[in-house]
This record gives C-alpha cells, structure tokens and sequence, in this order.
C-alpha cells in the first residue's frame, strides 16, 4: 500500500461570545460604518472583519455568534478587535466568555473510498445516493459527524477543539483502511 498523506483543512470555526452588559443596536449601528442592521428582518446587527476574515452577529442581550474565523486563534482575536469596537461606543465592564460551538474541516484521504461497502460496514452511518451522494457517519471518540463522499474527500463537523478535527479525520482514515475501505 502506497504512503498517502491526508490533507486536512479548518474551514470554519463558529463560537459565541458572551458580554453581561445588554447592547443598545440602534447606538452602535450610527458609530460603526461596517455594521449591517435590518430589524424586520433579523433581530440581530451583522459585521463582516477583514482581518481576520469572520462575521458577527450581534444581539441585544450582549450576545455574539462568530463565524468564518479558520482558527480558534483567529476567533480569539476578531472577538478582540469586536470588543475594543464596542467599548468605543458603549460601556462595556465585563470580558467576553467565548465558547467555541463547532468546528467543520475538510480533508482529502488520498485515495477513493468503497462507499458502498463503508455503509454497509460502519456502525452508525447513514447513505441515501438516491438523496444524497454522501455517506454520514457518526464517531463517538472525537464526537464528530462526518460526510464522506467516493472520491475519498470528506467533512468533519462537530468537533469542540482543532486538535480533534485531525483526530477524528486520521481517525477515520485508519478505520477505513484498516477495513480495506480505501482504494489507492
């Protein structure tokens, strides 16, 4: 069997951040250029960063839903450059609490999978081709929810923590060559 390294990629990071104070939207929609505001649409404000590349939704009761970062260390820092936006225009006393919600990477193993022998074989996997060309398949150890498509690319979602979206994929990528599931 050929030496194949599997290519893997974070492609989205989305957490939330949370303040104690209660935000006053129409305040900060007039003080900051980049916000996007449409209240009988979506109760929340919309601003797109360019550095890191990420978007934010804003809320009233001091609440914000990043996503687009591609590193937990980029949430960290957009959430910063946020905060510092905020306190520039309210008054804002409390540190945000950040809690990353999902993370989804991408990987390509190398080589084409037996879909059709994976969804026979894999505990906890679900293929529907006349629905879907994708098989789902649900780990346990890193809790992750996978969909896995023949040309041997997949995605990985669920994951808390970056380090367990390459777990889980190497993870993945064992058990399917373990079980003669790859084809190189």
């Amino acid at each position: 069997m050929p030496q194949v390294k599997t290519i893997i990629g974070i492609e989205n990071v989305v957490a939330t951040a949370t303040i104690k104070e209660e935000l006053n939207l129409n305040k900060l929609i007039n003080c900051i250029p980049e916000i996007n505001y449409e209240p009988r649409r979506f109760p929340g404000l919309i601003i797109k960063l360019k550095k890191p590349k990420m978007t934010a939704l804003i809320f009233p009761s001091g609440r914000l839903v990043c996503t687009g970062a591609r590193s937990e260390e980029q949430v960290h820092k957009a959430v910063k450059i946020l905060m510092q936006r905020l306190k520039d225009v309210v008054n804002i006393e409390s540190e945000p609490e950040i809690k990353i919600q999902n993370i989804v990477g991408a990987a390509y193993l190398g080589g084409r999978v037996k879909i059709e022998d994976a969804a026979k074989i894999l505990k906890r996997s679900f293929y529907e081709p006349e629905q879907f060309p994708g098989l789902i398949y649900r780990m346990d150890d890193p809790q992750t929810v996978f969909i896995i498509f023949a040309s041997g690319k997949l995605v990985c979602t669920g994951a808390k923590k970056e380090v367990e979206v390459y777990k889980a994929i190497n993870k993945l990528h064992n058990i399917l060559e373990e079980k003669g599931l790859m084809i190189y």
